[in-house]
């Protein structure tokens, strides 16, 4: 009998199929939505994905709309193939129909470095960090990407020091705007589906609006190519930067439709590649990209299954506080402080924000707060359009929040106003000041700092690269000031 390869909604590339006359199963499953408050515009984006493919498709797709995937499955006959899902929850249900029916299951794809190539590097390692640049290094070398036989290319694996520039003393960046994508009668119905859900009750976050992501293969390579020819140059140079008035500046808006399984990854970084190669974009900016994709993404997947499922449970600074309503309603009026309000708005309006707004920012706040990572963790995967378990597990657990003291990184991502009136133009008309700690007009993140080294000062007094910082807490004069001032950092 012929086997049905059934897809989960992030595996809609034409690589997890394996021939165009394979049939297909895809599911559309209510329960999903009852059970978390997406953002409104990250469940458009993943169910217009899911029907363009269906429609692309055609007689080759069975498109299923029930309360829950057994349900679905239920109504199928026959054997079914499935790649292995991007969740611990997804591999559970997969691994228990397996035990009930005809069901194969296939290794992951979407990624440069699959599991097995990924533990071997780990278990290779001794008691050796399981450090990114290493990790990214070795990928580099074994799908010969930026190599000069066994070398990296101009001699440099790593150009990091040339991509953090400030932004420059303008509104925008001079960079062309991003592709966007054109809506038609299937986001249409997809809208009307979803305000048909909120009549009956399933909540969202955030605001509905144009689709502003790719759903499809041909818009995602569309998306691409158009990032590479007219952005990838100056994206290395602005990356950790921010611009109030420059949402986008030169990312590429890839993550989307790269995390729904529309795009091979190693074609991405073959693209970027060849723009280096034909001198079309300068290393530091191709050499920037290809760590995003092929580097810290495949490090972060990976790590999300190495570690283990009981990872997302780590809190080894203890913090037990819970999400204020402002922050997890997307709620820009929740704050006075410029740089927050912003990045809570570009959440809120678009269901995205670059890394640096993610980690500096949002997270950075939470983590001076003591806010728990579990529930930020759950706040990131429902609120960003490119958002999975996989993603934010790591990322919010292990880098972000530090909460599984220093697996993942090598010190707290936490930092004063200092850093944000460097890297941004937030500061110069906000209400708060980045250079005070105490007053009516000390800026959060400034005496969030700290607050934050404080109260972990005997937990990060043996940290190599934290011992410094927690020993100016000695220097200051108005600590006690500034924790009466502010008794959410005591």
């Amino acid at each position: 009998m012929t086997t049905t390869r059934w897809l989960f909604g992030d595996q809609l590339g034409a690589h997890f199929v394996d021939d165009d006359d394979q049939q297909v199963l895809l599911v559309e499953s209510r329960e999903v939505f009852r059970r978390r408050a997406f953002h409104r515009q990250k469940a458009h984006l993943v169910l217009s994905a899911m029907r363009h493919r269906a429609a692309e498709l055609g007689d080759r797709c069975t498109y299923l709309v029930t309360d829950t995937y057994r349900e679905a499955l239920a109504q199928v006959d026959g054997p079914l193939s499935v790649v292995q899902p991007t969740t611990w929850a997804a591999l559970h249900l997969v691994d228990t129909l397996a035990g009930e029916r005809d069901l194969e299951r296939l290794p992951a794809r979407g990624y440069v470095t699959g599991r097995e190539d990924f533990t071997r590097w780990a278990q290779g390692r001794g008691r050796k960090r399981l450090l990114m640049e290493d990790f990214y290094r070795d990928a580099r070398t074994r799908n010969d990407v930026l190599m000069h036989g066994s070398e990296p290319v101009l001699g440099r694996w790593n150009f990091d020091a040339e991509n953090r520039e400030p932004p420059p003393k303008v509104g925008r960046l001079d960079v062309d705007e991003p592709w966007w994508p054109e809506e038609d009668e299937i986001d249409a119905a997809v809208r009307a589906d979803l305000d048909q859900m909120a009549a009956d009750g399933i909540a969202f976050v955030g605001e509905d609006g144009p689709r502003r992501f790719a759903v499809t293969q041909a818009e995602a390579r569309q998306a691409l190519d158009h990032f590479v020819e007219h952005r990838l140059a100056l994206f290395g140079r602005y990356e950790d930067a921010m611009l109030s008035g420059d949402r986008w500046m030169a990312h590429s808006l890839i993550s989307a439709p790269l995390n729904l399984g529309l795009l091979d990854p190693l074609e991405v970084v073959r693209t970027a590649e060849e723009a280096f190669t034909a001198g079309d974009a300068p290393i530091a900016a191709v050499e920037g990209f290809v760590r995003q994709v092929m580097g810290w993404r495949d490090y972060i997947w990976n790590l999300y299954w190495y570690l283990g499922e009981d990872y997302r449970n780590e809190n080894a600074l203890g913090a037990r506080t819970p999400i204020p309503e402002w922050f997890q309603e997307l709620d820009p009026s929740g704050t006075d402080a410029n740089c927050l309000s912003w990045a809570l708005s570009s959440v809120r309006e678009v269901g995205w924000a670059h890394h640096i707004p993610r980690l500096m920012v949002l997270g950075n706040y939470a983590q001076q707060r003591g806010w728990d990572p579990q529930e930020l963790t759950d706040w990131f995967h429902r609120s960003f359009v490119d958002g999975y378990d996989w993603v934010m597990v790591p990322n919010i657990v292990g880098m972000s929040q530090y909460a599984d003291d220093g697996v993942l990184a090598t010190k707290p991502y936490v930092g004063g106003g200092s850093y944000i009136n460097k890297m941004s133009d937030f500061c110069g008309d906000c209400v708060y000041d980045p250079k005070k700690r105490t007053g009516p007009t000390a800026c959060p993140f400034t005496a969030g700092y700290w607050g934050f080294l404080n109260r972990h000062r005997e937990h990060l007094s043996g940290n190599f690269r934290m011992g410094q910082m927690v020993r100016g807490l000695d220097r200051l004069k108005d600590l006690d000031q500034l924790l009466e001032e502010h008794p959410d950092l005591r």
